[in-house]
């Protein structure tokens, strides 16, 4: 049986903790990295229902997407209901994980389930991040000591590219040097010119591997005083970040793409809230899971035909219709609008720990914890 260390272990590959935002909490909560783990409930919301839920069911954990404590906190007491959950988990030995903007920056996260619940094709990143700071490590080695020159770097963290590792370019050609007096040089005499094949080797690793990298060039070098160079790479956008762009399979008028969108997403009281020209051609479209308005300058300068979130402000609503050029505005529940993601977590933990070796039942929460109960037009509250 799984423990809860391996399921947080294949999580945090899945949604690092250091793709969240500075001002987010994500990660354990509750549990023992040692307690073991056979079911697992994935929800929206960590709420009283949601606990309810996972406590009655026998659930060992709860992988939420919002936090339980966002904010500090000085007391965790069941006068609160915040505390009172806290509490019952504890004392059910039902842990909870949260992964929020670590899931939202993901890739796939939060935005990539929206896009596949609307059919988005070729998507990606509305607000992409950069890519991870990148060195490259160009060392000369003689001809003899390539392949241990490059199985040592690889062992110290260079040389991954995507899916491979031990990546490496080498070439031949001749290095000269002459050792001086207090040289204790591994070919040649101190005084002569040499001459050596040598193979210039190039690998790239990750920044904050360098130290460790380089370290482990000079342990294998066979030279006193190896030539290398450390080149800071520039950074550029990755594939992780905020929302998605994407395109229809065919164009569909605001009308028609606003029925997609309803039926794409779970029901709830807030439903679907259009603004623009209903007959407008829809083809390229932006997404963003949770609240998005404060990305509606990012995308109309994505120049795309709509946009879908959630919690759309008037100010910000009206501000966006202004432009001409502006995209159409799809606005949905918070809740419905992050609930598609939930089955791809489900689906990457079970995978992942299946590559471990290991299994857990788990189950998606399909409580509907959306705000909001009843809608009422103003001419409805007479009937």
């Amino acid at each position: 049986m799984a423990t809860l260390g391996d399921v947080k272990a294949v999580l945090d590959r899945l949604y690092d903790p250091a793709w969240a935002e500075s001002w987010d909490a994500v990660g354990l909560v509750t549990g023992d990295p040692e307690q073991p783990v056979g079911k697992v409930l994935f929800a929206v919301d960590p709420m009283r229902a949601v606990v309810d839920e996972a406590i009655d069911g026998g659930f060992d954990l709860i992988v939420s997407h919002h936090p339980l404590l966002l904010r500090g906190v000085n007391s965790v007491a069941t006068t609160t209901p915040k505390g009172r959950v806290v509490h019952d988990l504890i004392r059910s030995g039902t842990a909870l994980i949260v992964c929020h903007t670590n899931a939202d920056n993901a890739n796939p996260g939060v935005s990539d389930a929206l896009a596949r619940a609307l059919s988005l094709q070729d998507t990606r990143p509305l607000k992409a991040m950069p890519s991870e700071a990148m060195d490259k490590l160009v060392v000369y080695v003689p001809v003899d000591e390539t392949q241990a020159m490059i199985d040592a770097l690889a062992a110290a963290g260079a040389g991954r590219i995507g899916d491979y590792d031990r990546a490496a370019w080498s070439t031949t050609g001749e290095g000269t040097f002459r050792p001086q007096r207090g040289a204790n040089p591994t070919i040649g005499e101190v005084g002569a010119i040499e001459v050596v094949e040598e193979s210039r080797v190039e690998m790239i690793l990750p920044r904050h591997r360098r130290r460790a990298v380089v370290e482990a060039m000079r342990s294998t070098h066979s030279y006193e005083e190896p030539a290398y160079d450390v080149l800071e790479l520039a950074s550029t956008p990755s594939q992780r970040g905020g929302g998605r762009i994407g395109t229809l399979d065919e164009a569909l008028s605001l009308r028609e793409f606003a029925a997609r969108v309803g039926r794409g997403l779970p029901r709830t009281e807030h439903g679907v809230r259009v603004s623009g020209d209903l007959d407008r051609s829809i083809k390229t479209v932006a997404v963003c899971g949770g609240a998005g308005d404060s990305e509606l300058d990012r995308v109309r300068a994505a120049d795309v035909d709509a946009y879908v979130t959630a919690d759309l402000r008037h100010h910000p609503a009206t501000e966006a219709r202004a432009y001409a050029d502006g995209p159409a505005l799809v606005d949905v529940a918070h809740w419905a609008s992050e609930w598609p993601w939930l089955a791809d977590a489900e689906r990457l933990l079970t995978a992942g720990l299946a590559e471990q070796g290991s299994t857990v039942d788990t189950h998606i929460s399909t409580l509907r914890t959306d705000a909001w109960d009843l809608r009422l037009q103003p001419a409805d509250a007479d009937n």
